[in-house]
C-alpha cells in the first residue's frame, strides 16, 4: 500500500484500516508463533502500513495533511 493511496482517504477510513491491518498483524503473529507462515517479510510490510496509517493520522490530527 501506498502513501499516496491512503492519503486520499478520510480520517474515519484510515482508522478502519489501522483496525484491518492491526487484525491481520495479530494474526500473522500467531502463524508465526504456530509455525504456520511461510512467508515472514508479511510482517515487516505490515508493520510498515500500520506505521503509515498512524502517521498520516497523526498529519491530518494536526492539520498538516491537506496538502
Amino acid at each position: 500500500m501506498e502513501a499516496s493511496e491512503l492519503r486520499a482517504k478520510s480520517s474515519d477510513e484510515l482508522r478502519q484500516e489501522l483496525a484491518t491491518l492491526l487484525k491481520a498483524q495479530f494474526s500473522l503473529r500467531m502463524q508465526k508463533a504456530t509455525q504456520q507462515l511461510t512467508n515472514t517479510s508479511q510482517l515487516g510490510k505490515v508493520r510498515r502500513d500500520i506505521a503509515r496509517v498512524r502517521t498520516l493520522l497523526a498529519e491530518k490530527a494536526k492539520g498538516q495533511g491537506k496538502s
